[in-house]
């Protein structure tokens, strides 16, 4: 007795050759249906290689990006266009969407009345300020604890990035009592940028980004400029900082940015009224300005961290991303 066992629509006598076909002229085995991929997506690629598909794929991309580029300009059109009205016309309702009669002298009067020049200089020297102290400690700081690796370097770092938990107002205070009487020193550094730069400088986030990216920075680099005799300030001087300027424009308008937006703080350190910031000078006198002449100061204020802004934007995504990749 045979021991083959013959499995049903397939003889026993004519097994597969690896081809695919029955031997001994037997039928050919049906080939497999195709896999079906799919894709986890809106608008699949087989959709969009179709005229209806990218009809829509065209209509809802242009809606999309239009859509968030009005959430987003249209506040600073409203802001530029109201200081060119009138009260009244700013004031009206419905409000009307272009100047009945275009008119500068919104401008004029908030350049005038608001001594708005004496207040953007004010602001640029602290923001100024403040820049050029958060490169020269904290560009070291993040240098020393990425390539120089100090005793407790470690526990350096976390205490550092530990002061990003606390909330700012937690630690106004305390901060503020330390401006008033430094420790050891003794210095009353109220009303002076003393107030503004220290402050600002003491970043434990731009650290943190300058680390990261002194991180994916390769050791082979620096110890050729060991071997050529560089100290290590020659090195973070001539090799570290021509090859961090995406970081380095991240850091400054972060730093910028935050200190001429700033109120709280400038409010406490800053009370008299000829060293104020411009945020602090708009506000004090606000309630003394016509509402078209204030909307104006607004746009004069915002001038500059538009600027700085287009200055370094496009090292923005560069230095954010750098040093999340190595390799």
């Amino acid at each position: 007795m045979s021991n083959a066992i013959v499995t049903p629509g397939r003889s026993a006598q004519s097994p597969l050759t690896p081809g695919g076909e029955e031997r001994g002229g037997g039928r050919q085995r049906r080939p497999r249906k195709p896999i079906n991929t799919q894709f986890r997506t809106a608008v699949s690629p087989h959709q969009l290689n179709t005229t209806h598909g990218r009809i829509i794929y065209w209509i809802v991309l242009v809606i999309t990006v239009v859509s968030f580029t009005a959430a987003f300009v249209f506040p600073l059109y409203w802001m530029i266009t109201g200081a060119m009205k009138s009260t009244e016309e700013l004031n009206a309702i419905p409000p009307t969407f272009l100047p009945t009669h275009f008119s500068l002298d919104g401008y004029r009067q908030a350049w005038d009345l608001l001594e708005l020049g004496r207040l953007l200089g004010n602001t640029a020297l602290y923001a100024g300020g403040a820049w050029l102290l958060t490169l020269a400690f904290d560009v070291s700081a993040a240098y020393a604890l990425s390539k120089l690796r100090p005793v407790l370097g470690k526990v350096v770092l976390a205490l550092m990035l530990a002061t990003l938990m606390i909330p700012p107002l937690v630690i106004m205070l305390p901060a503020y009592l330390t401006v008033k009487d430094v420790p050891f020193f003794h210095w009353d550094l109220l009303n002076t940028p003393w107030a503004i730069w220290l402050p600002a400088a003491a970043n434990g986030f731009n650290v943190f980004l300058l680390k990261r990216f002194f991180d994916s920075i390769p050791r082979e680099l620096l110890e050729a400029a060991e071997i050529d005799g560089a100290s290590p300030g020659r090195i973070l001087w001539s090799v570290v900082m021509p090859i961090s300027r995406p970081i380095l424009g991240v850091v400054s308008i972060l730093t910028v940015v935050n200190v001429w937006r700033d109120f709280v703080w400038p409010l406490l350190v800053l009370p008299d009224s000829d060293k104020m910031s411009i945020s602090i000078g708009i506000a004090s006198l606000s309630s003394q300005m016509p509402q078209n002449v204030l909307v104006a100061s607004l746009v004069i204020a915002s001038i500059p961290t538009i600027v700085v802004f287009f200055i370094f934007q496009r090292h923005i995504m560069a230095g954010l991303t750098a040093g999340s990749l190595k390799g």
